[in-house]
Parts: C-alpha cells; structure tokens; sequence
C-alpha cells in the first residue's frame, strides 16, 4: 500500500531523534566559574591532600563552593559567580604560593545522571568560550647547533673506523664544521667519505683543511622534526596539567599555535607552556685520572670531551658531552616501589632503542646520567630582535647500568619515591627538541565569547523563523512537516557535535549550521513543488505524494553530495576554524537530508497514508 511506512521505521524515527536530544542536552546547562590548581613544577605534587589542604582554605575564608574535585593530577573548584570565583583564585594563591597554578576556568555545569552515559556538551573554541591564544616560533638556532653536535660525533666515529687521521674537528660560527689534516691523502681521503652521504656538503677545501656544511635537505627535515616533535610534545605536557580542550597545531614552518579555552590568566599559561625543557641521556666520566674537586675549584681542567654539571643540591659530576639520547624518544614512563628504593621504567622509541642497545653493549657496568636542560628568556634581544635564551642545566639522576637494553630500562636506586614519580611525569610528558618564544599572545574574556554565542544564536534563531513562516505560508500542512524536521535537524546537529569527541564549534560552525538550515529548506521545498506538479497533472493524492518523494530524491542527492564532498576537502585541507565550518556543514548535510526525506515522509504517511484524501493541505 502506498504511503504507509511499517512501525520498526517509526520507532527508528523517533528513537534517533530522543538520542540526539539526550546528547543535545547538556548543553542547556552551560558552565561554573571554576578555579583550577595544578603544580607549577616537577617536584610540586597534587594530591588528595592538596585538596583537603585547599578546602580548609576555603572554608576557614568563608568562601561558599558548588564542589570541590581531584582529578587528572588537578583540583578543580567549582562556584556560583564570577565574583565569587575571583576572590576564592586570590585567597587560594596567596595561601597556596608559588609552586602552585591557580588558574581561572570554566567547567560544565552538566547533572551526573547524563555524565553518567557519556552526555557532555558541545566544545566551544576560543571565540565562544574565552582563553587565550599564543603563536610560538621554535628557535631553530638550537635545534641546528643540536644537529652540528651530532655530525661532529657522526664524523668522528667514521674516520676513526676508516682510519683517517684528522687533527681537529670543530664548529665555526656559521654553522660550518672544520676538519683539520696532516696531509692530503687524509684530506683525500675524508672528501671522499663525505662525498658519499646525501647530509653533507663540501663548502670549500686548502692543503690541510676542508670546510664541511649541511646539506639543505638535511637542515629542512631538521627544521620539520623540531616542529613536529615540539607540536606532540607540547600538547602531551598541556594534557598532563590538565587544560580542558585545547588546541595545539603546526601553522608554517616554524611556528606552533596554542589556545588554551577556558583560561583566563595570561601569565599562568604562560607557565604551563613556556617551560622550555630537554632532556639528555649522558655517560658519566670515572676516568680516576681526574679529580672533579680540582676541576671545580680551577686546580686541574676539564679533560678534552667533558664537562661539568651540578645536581639540585649542588653536587658536581663530570659528564662526557656526547648525548647518547634526548628525551624526545621517549614514548611512555611509569614508577614503583622496589624494595626501600624506587624505580622508574621508560619505554623508547624504535631509533631510541637502537642507540641504546648500542650505549649499553660497550658500557656495561658504567654509570649514566639524566640530566635536565631547561632554556629561559633573559629579557634581553640581539641585533636581529630575537629574544636571548639562557640555558640552565643540572643533573636530576644517575644510574650504572645493570645490564644490556634497548628500548625497554629501568633506572633504579632513587630513595625518593615523590622524586621517582615525577622522574616518570616529566620523561612521560616529554622534552621540546629546542626552546620556543612566544610571539604573539591574545585573551578573549568569557564575556566576549558570551557575546558572540548569543549573536550566533540569535543568526540560527532567525533564520528558523524566516524559514518556518515561509514553509507556513507557502506550503501550509506540508510546510508544518519541514519546520518540524528542521527542528528535529537543529537537535540532531548539536546532539552529533556534542557526541563526537574532536568536534569543536567556533563561529564559523556556527555559520555552517545556519547554512545546513537553509539547506534543509532546499530539500523540502524540491519535494513540496514535486507533489504540487503532480497533482496539477492529474496525479491522485496517495500517487502524487509517493511521486513527489521518490522523484525528488536523486536531486536531493546530486545536491548534497557534491556539498558534503566540498565538506571533506576543507576538513582534509583546512586548519583550525576552517575545520569547524568542515564538520558542522558535514553533519548538517547528513542529518538534514534523513530529516528532510525520512522525517517529513514519516509524517506525511502518518497523516495521508492509507487514506481516501481528495484534496491536500499543501
């Protein structure tokens, strides 16, 4: 029978669309002013007693609280105003001091019972919930020298192993290596090596020395690793402090974008992210030949190779320079109790594995050091206007090597357990392969983004109107079934973007959106046209309405899907807000066209079907 649909088809109808409005739901509930507490460094430890702690704090200033929670390695507090909140984020810092972050943020307001079956409100991006922006350029000064350093070592091992006697290996101030010869045969000889590796290249050559240089190619995968490796890692460290949402991506050659939504303190984030740390792998020296007492105090020197770092307490220890591994290897670190001492276990990538079975085959037995290499900003610039890094550096572990590994060791004989545990944090988190600076830094207060919320719903609200009347007016009954899918559209978008976990709405989402309303018009007004023109050609009622759906289909579907292929290309391309406008145009095409055609047709056969009907309402 015509224009009947079966009672599974209603019940998948109407289940889909009670779905959609649970996951839609929670965002009718916005947010609390909130205060978030996070340590601001590797030995500031946040725990249940840090709660305990803050909530005696609270309460002895008389401060009334929604909640109080420990979560994440962070406390989260949760209050009614926004006056409320500044006053508790004052007395909370003062009391706590500077070890730890107390940073302004918003937190969902959404009941336990739709937290309970995963119902989370949409994410908001930084122009509709406030936070701050910073654009970080990496100093690849830094990251080269790191590379020259490793080519120097590179090159040593390979004329030592093809007995080329060279005098000297060393760096200029152009980024140039020199290697100095007692003959021409060496100098032949070492030419001719270099000549074989696409990383090198000769600059220029004399009697007894040449002039080595980095081939272009090598300095651009340099240039690309260091991006990529800071980007992961840096977002590593933003979700290990606990920084809701956040957005870190590459943008150019150089530069990495991070937005923190929610946070409202400039100078705390800056403290989250501006920790420009790295972390090195070295050998210790034990040669008995040296006296590292002489060395400090400036009796003896530092032999060829070597150099002197400090640990936290002001120990000396004398490590080689070369650096057996840097911390950007690391793919995860975890941390026991053993015994009356600690352990931490790390796991390596596979290159890092390499190098390290390497290392410990012929060091066996012999003790190595962890030491931790942090870059600050001195305030001062050179002459191209760049900032002037000062490095600090000092050694947090050492440890002898029990037996030969690879990518999975432990460090052991650490009495502290708190330090173990955040010798795990840091090697989990990761090291950036060269510093960044901060160039350019933007605060969008919550009460902007309130205001470009508002204005975009006030765009989708109107244009919902516009087009409900107009659907009223021209189509009638008809018109009724399409603003009724259009709002069963609206529910069914914010129920998707709320559910999918990388979906974050910005203003150009929301700009989609609208669109997609407009788009479902489209359809129904092609459907609506069709049954008036078979009606007007002598069609019956049951025959036009069936005619009206199945002929209009395959235009709907031509229209759509070259929409929703556009879609995929700016979501495969696009960066940022782009991909916001991608995927809410995305879901929007999809959910538009099963309200449009399944919604409408659903209520039309609910009304018309299997019924003698002269005349209909359209």
């Amino acid at each position: 029978m015509l224009n009947r649909y079966p009672l599974w088809k209603y019940i998948m109808l109407v289940g889909i669309i009670l779905v959609g409005l649970l996951y839609a739901l929670p965002n009718i509930y916005g947010e609390d002013p909130a205060i978030q507490i996070s340590g601001s460094n590797n030995s500031t430890i946040v725990d249940i007693n840090t709660q305990k702690q803050v909530e005696q704090i609270i309460n002895n200033n008389k401060i009334p609280f929604k909640s109080i929670i420990f979560e994440n390695k962070s406390i989260l507090i949760r209050v009614a105003t926004n006056d409320i909140q500044l006053k508790a984020k004052d007395v909370i810092t003062k009391a706590l001091g500077d070890n730890y972050i107390v940073a302004l943020n918003l937190a969902p307001a959404t009941p336990s019972w739709l937290n309970a079956i995963g119902a989370e409100p949409m994410k908001l991006g930084l122009d509709l919930r406030g936070g701050v922006h910073f654009l970080m350029e990496v100093d690849m000064t830094t990251a080269l020298d790191k590379i020259l350093d490793a080519t120097l070592d590179t090159l040593r091992a390979d004329f030592n192993a093809n007995k080329i006697n060279f005098t000297g290996l060393s760096k200029n101030s152009q980024q140039q290596i020199i290697a100095s010869f007692d003959n021409n045969d060496a100098r032949n000889a070492a030419i001719t090596r270099i000549s074989l590796s696409p990383d090198y290249q000769l600059i220029k050559q004399n009697d007894k020395q040449i002039v080595i240089g980095i081939s272009e190619r090598r300095l651009q995968r340099a240039r690309t690793d260091a991006v990529a490796q800071n980007t992961t890692i840096l977002r590593n460290r933003i979700n290990q402090l606990g920084v809701s949402e956040p957005i870190v991506q590459r943008q150019g050659a150089d530069r990495i974008v991070v937005e923190l939504p929610g946070i409202q303190d400039t100078a705390l984030a800056k403290k989250i992210i501006g920790a420009t740390a790295t972390l090195e792998f070295r050998q210790v020296n034990t040669s008995n030949a040296y006296d590292i007492n002489d060395i400090v105090t400036g009796k003896s020197r530092v032999p060829y190779g070597s150099e002197v770092k400090f640990t936290k307490n002001g120990y000396p220890v004398l490590l080689y320079k070369n650096v057996i591994l840097t911390g950007d290897h690391i793919i995860d670190s975890s941390y026991k109790l053993v015994g009356e001492n600690s352990q931490v276990s790390i796991q390596l990538d596979n290159e890092g594995g390499k190098k390290m079975l390497a290392f410990t085959q012929k060091n066996l037995k012999k003790p190595m050091a962890t030491l931790y290499v942090e870059y600050k900003d001195t305030g001062k610039v050179d002459s191209d206007g760049k900032p002037i890094m000062e490095k600090q550096e000092q050694v947090i572990n050492t440890a002898t090597i029990q037996d030969i590994f690879s990518n999975n060791f432990q460090v052991t004989g650490i009495k502290d357990y708190d330090e173990a545990k955040q010798l795990s944090l840091l090697l989990r988190a990761g090291a950036l392969i060269a510093p960044m600076k901060i160039v350019e830094e933007l605060t969008i207060g919550p009460s902007m983004g309130q205001e470009n919320i508002i204005q975009g719903l006030e765009s989708c609200l109107w244009g919902l109107l516009i087009s409900v009347a107009f659907m009223l007016v021209v189509y009638r009954l008809f018109g009724l079934f399409a603003s009724l899918a259009l709002i069963a559209n609206l529910i069914l978008i914010v129920g998707m973007l709320s559910l999918l976990p990388g979906a974050t709405l910005s203003m150009p989402g929301i700009a989609g959106i609208v669109l997609t309303v407009g788009m479902a018009v489209d359809a129904n007004v092609l459907i609506n046209e069709r049954i008036k023109e078979e009606l007007r050609n002598g069609r019956g009622v049951q025959h036009a309405i069936d005619e009206g759906y199945s002929g209009a289909w395959s235009s709907i579907f031509d229209a759509n899907i070259t929409t929703l292929i556009t879609a995929v290309i700016l979501y495969a391309v696009g960066t940022g807000s782009i991909r916001g406008f991608a995927i809410t145009l995305g879901i929007g095409i999809l959910t538009s066209m099963f309200t449009s055609i399944v919604g409408t047709r659903a209520l039309a056969n609910l009304v018309y079907g299997g019924r003698r009907i002269e005349k209909l309402s359209i």
